[in-house]
């Protein structure tokens, strides 16, 4: 293995004067014995059911249970409107972003980054940001292997699981890797994709995970929009040249213990939170009695 935390990975990109992404993909080599080809290869198809899941978004889906669809068409419709307020990449990634959870919500297909509760994050700022920066097919392949870097090192130095340590650790994960790949993409240094992915993670510490009728829909869906706003503007803040006060590490660390003194009311069990309001209920009661 090449590397255990985000320090042994910055001082290799920076020692061999490479990308994030380029360390990944020597780490993939290395472990399972794949040619470069192949690895690439891999990504590729991922790629592509992101794109796809976006787009089967964009155009309108409804869940199963009815509780979630349709509202990146809404972002969408917003943000042609010319009335925005937040500006139209961050909106345009928060629409894609809902829009892969979406078709999550409806049982589509879409690539679990890291999760599939969480896969609207990277996948959202990505397609948001290539309408501004242009990037090449393997530049965005490339977007996705930083991810993996830094989402590597979540899953074996924390988690990755609501279930274990909230939504923090699903959609925050989601958000710190999104946020370090975007400064990657724009040109950072592996320090600011280190700095960017401490900064998201830092404001999305405590989020639990408290999902109404134990479906990935509410809040999930919305969660993953202010995941890929977060991740944006995290991003914005390291390209400035902004610092963590805090290493990426140690804030990584924190999560994990913050995610082992959680409750289990609130880590997907939908016995707290959102999921134990009047509402919540009845709409837990709602959904399974039409089931039934």
């Amino acid at each position: 293995m090449l590397f255990r935390n985000v320090a042994e990975l910055v001082e290799l990109a920076e020692s061999k004067q490479v990308k994030i992404a380029e360390i990944m993909i020597q780490q993939e080599i290395e472990v399972t014995g794949l040619s470069r080809e192949e690895i690439i290869a891999k990504m590729d198809r991922n790629l592509t059911v992101m794109e796809q899941a976006v787009e089967r978004g964009l155009n309108g889906v409804t869940s199963v249970s009815g509780l979630t669809g349709g509202d990146a068409v809404l972002l969408q419709k917003y943000i042609q409107s010319g009335k925005a307020l937040s500006g139209n990449i961050l909106l345009d990634a928060v629409s894609k972003a809902v829009a892969t959870n979406e078709v999550n919500a409806a049982m589509g297909t879409i690539c679990a980054t890291p999760t599939a509760g969480s896969a609207g994050v990277v996948p959202g700022t990505l397609f948001a940001v290539k309408e501004v920066l242009n990037p090449t097919r393997m530049e965005m392949i490339e977007f996705l292997f930083t991810s993996a870097a830094f989402g590597f090192v979540v899953a074996n130095n924390a988690s990755i699981s609501g279930a274990a340590g909230g939504c923090q650790a699903e959609v925050g994960s989601a958000s710190g890797m999104a946020a370090a790949s975007i400064v990657e993409l724009a040109g950072g240094t592996p320090r600011q994709a280190a700095e960017a992915m401490a900064i998201t993670l830092k404001n999305m510490l405590g989020l639990v995970c408290d999902p109404v009728a134990g479906l990935v829909e509410v809040p999930c869906v919305k969660r993953n929009a202010m995941g890929a706003s977060n991740a944006m503007t995290a991003a914005d803040m390291a390209l400035a040249g902004i610092t963590s006060r805090i290493p990426c590490d140690e804030v990584i660390h924190a999560m994990f213990l913050i995610g082992q003194s959680m409750p289990s009311a609130l880590r997907e069990t939908a016995e707290g939170g959102l999921a134990a309001t009047p509402t919540g209920r009845r709409l837990e009661a709602e959904i399974f009695g039409k089931k039934n």
